[in-house]
């Protein structure tokens, strides 16, 4: 049996496990094990519409904020 992260019958992750893999990576904060099994089972196109949607959130998150403290410094 091939257990390699790139064998497509092991990618069975939903969208919101990958969701979740791709939260912890933004934190940096992983335990290896964790780390091995979501990598066994994470779609490409899921990681990558992910990792969009999370950084998009992040970026907003960040304007607001800035917005937020200039609205209330000034």
């Amino acid at each position: 049996m091939n257990h390699r992260p790139d064998n497509p019958a092991r990618r069975n992750l939903n969208f919101f496990q990958t969701l979740r893999a791709v939260a912890w990576g933004f934190l940096g904060v992983r335990k290896e094990k964790s780390y091995k099994e979501d990598l066994a089972g994470l779609n490409p196109v899921h990681i990558i519409v992910a990792g969009l949607l999370a950084a998009a959130v992040f970026v907003i998150g960040l304007i607001l904020a800035a917005k937020w403290f200039v609205a209330h410094l000034t």
